[in-house]
């Protein structure tokens, strides 16, 4: 692996799950409340690929952002894993902190009424996609006030990641069955990081409290892919990126 701090993130439960891999030494994995707390961890030089959207549109077009539409054709039958992120209007529409399954809802239909209003076709909000607002948010204030992080912290996407891994073929079975883990899916991927590198007594530890299973494999690729960024092996989707109005890169690495 290249020389220099790499870190692979996913959203879970608890927060964030990140697989850090310094050199010389086997990888970690830990679990951290906030992004902040994450970066908090790291030098300066380390190269951050993490599995959340970044950079947001002022209007959502067919498919959602530019890179959503471009991953799906890679993927077959792994593509309705990358869901459509909806205007920047949209993901901050209602950010409260909800105390309540009703107000969770209520929420969820502002930010549908929102998104539609600024999506030609207009589009509302999945429920999935809804579940991840408050963490896409979290990034992107980050990189708004700490423009610094623009060149330390990339998108990428898992089932992207495991396609380039694979030399471009996606993954034959899903991660999950109905949302359920599904062990063969699980050991492809898990075959798949130790071509790769990792040792397999590694992938097979429980994750960390707070994390599940399928949270850890995804760090564990998006290590894979910020070693790739480092290393400048890595490509973004699209090619350049775009950029949002506040300057901030709109692509899927891999």
């Amino acid at each position: 692996m290249t020389a220099g701090v790499l870190v692979g993130v996913d959203g879970c439960k608890a927060g964030w799950i990140a697989v850090r891999h310094d050199p010389g030494f086997a990888p970690s994995v830990s679990v951290f409340p906030g992004f902040a707390a994450l970066l908090a961890t790291l030098p300066a030089s380390a190269t951050i690929a993490v599995d959340m959207p970044i950079g947001l549109p002022d209007f959502s077009q067919r498919g959602g952002r530019g890179p959503e539409a471009l991953v799906r054709p890679l993927l077959g039958e792994r593509q309705s894993s990358v869901f459509s992120i909806p205007s920047r209007a949209a993901l901050y529409a209602d950010a409260s902190d909800f105390t309540t399954v009703e107000a969770w809802y209520a929420a969820h239909r502002r930010a549908s009424e929102v998104a539609k209003a600024t999506s030609d076709p207009p589009r509302g909000v999945s429920i999935q996609a809804f579940g991840i607002f408050a963490k896409i948010r979290e990034i992107d204030a980050l990189l708004i006030t700490h423009p610094e992080l623009r060149g330390r912290v990339f998108e990428s996407h898992p089932e992207v990641a495991f396609c380039r891994l694979n030399g471009g073929k996606a993954m034959a079975l899903p991660k999950k069955i109905k949302g359920a883990i599904n062990p063969a899916g699980m050991e492809e991927r898990k075959a798949l990081l130790c071509r790769h590198g990792y040792d397999k007594s590694f992938l097979d530890h429980p994750a960390p409290k707070g994390a599940a299973a399928d949270d850890f494999l995804d760090a564990a690729a998006m290590m894979l892919v910020a070693g790739r960024i480092a290393n400048g092996e890595a490509r973004p989707h699209p090619d350049p990126p775009l950029t949002d109005r506040y300057g901030i890169p709109v692509a899927i690495w891999a």
